[in-house]
């Protein structure tokens, strides 16, 4: 796999840390599979990855009580999505994320393999989805996979059931 592209000049730039990771690599590709048209052809991987940083400051901006709008039910639907492309990686099962999420903002989002639930995130203002850095992005998809590994490892039969 090659490394991410414009890590230290794009808007997402926001702090020094090794952002060419597997989950970071997966959400690139993810996103630039969707483009269609060519629209983010001439974007750097930061760019794309820009969206998902939302600062303490922005966070604040947006009231407390909302509903997500399309973009950011987007971008939470391509974050779970690798979340399961990475688990799927990773241990050659299929884990795609299943999600319910109210017209508020509140929900769940469960992936299984075989009959065994390896990971359960319930999931609250939506609206604000986003995360302070691209190194935190990393960490919170990183973390969600090694946990789903982990209940893998622990029940192999029932994730191959």
């Amino acid at each position: 796999m090659g490394t991410l592209t414009g890590i230290t000049d794009g808007p997402a730039d926001n702090e020094d840390w090794d952002l060419a990771t597997p989950f970071l690599e997966c959400l690139v590709r993810l996103i630039r599979a969707q483009d269609t048209h060519g629209a983010w052809e001439g974007k750097s991987d930061a760019d794309l990855l820009a969206d998902f940083i939302l600062t303490k400051e922005q966070r604040r901006e947006i009231p407390i009580i909302g509903d997500p709008d399309p973009d950011v039910l987007w971008r939470l639907q391509n974050f779970y999505s690798c979340v399961g492309l990475v688990i799927e990686e990773r241990t050659g099962l299929l884990a795609s994320p299943i999600m319910t999420i109210s017209h508020e903002g509140f929900g769940r989002a469960l992936f299984t393999t075989g009959r065994l639930v390896v990971l359960w995130k319930t999931l609250r203002d939506v609206h604000r989805f986003g995360f302070e850095t691209l190194g935190k992005l990393s960490e919170s998809g990183t973390k969600m996979v090694e946990d789903a590994i982990a209940v893998i490892e622990t029940y192999p039969d029932m994730a191959r059931a």
